[in-house]
């Protein structure tokens, strides 16, 4: 065997089409576009898979188009609970809630290894595995949002799955809209929501 010959054509090839890629970008860009500015965010689509895959399905379905940021929590609008946190909330258009998809098991901290941080999108729950399609932004460090943190009692916390990169300064903004109790009102409308 001619190893010489082999290892040209190896190196003519890969001039040609480049290196081959053994491991794909798991990062997907998404940008909201909303009546205070744009929001741009990365989804880590390695870390949090399950989470990402069902978020891109509402952005993709065009379900947060006509949605809303529509509440703020701030540390003077959550009366006396002893955990205080600082995000600000958001859901799909209300005539695609009954378009919505089942709700998906919950991607713990702990083991995506992900936090909540200033500018982490995170998916909103009640229950543990009943997240659908409303998610949050944090503002600041939020370590009571991460698995063993107190703000939800049963301690799972909750699935981060991105960050914004562009438009924090919208998400300040958002945060300190005029509210009644922790509803904005009115809402931030979400003029259309999609990949980049």
């Amino acid at each position: 065997m001619n190893y010489t010959k082999i290892f040209i054509w190896m190196v003519f090839i890969t001039g040609i089409f480049g290196l081959p890629s053994f491991s794909q970008d798991k990062t997907v860009v998404v940008k909201f576009i909303t009546e205070v500015g744009d929001i741009t965010a990365e989804l880590y689509a390695d870390k949090a898979p399950l989470t990402v895959a069902n978020f891109l399905k509402y952005i993709d379905g065009g379900h947060f188009r006509g949605g809303s940021f529509y509440r703020t929590v701030r540390p003077e609008n959550q009366g006396s609970n002893p955990v205080k946190i600082q995000v600000i909330q958001a859901t799909i258009h209300p005539w695609r809630e009954n378009d919505s998809f089942d709700p998906i098991e919950i991607e713990r901290t702990n083991k995506t290894g992900l936090r909540h941080e200033d500018g982490t999108l995170s998916m909103a729950r009640s229950e543990p595995n009943s997240a659908t399609f409303s998610f949050f932004i944090c503002i600041g460090l939020q370590p009571e949002l991460d698995f063993g943190g107190h703000r939800n009692p049963d301690g799972q916390g909750f699935a981060a799955f991105g960050k914004v990169i562009e438009g924090m300064d919208v998400v300040r903004r958002i945060n300190a809209l005029h509210a009644e109790g922790q509803a904005i009102m009115p809402p931030a409308r979400i003029l259309n929501a999609l990949r980049k």
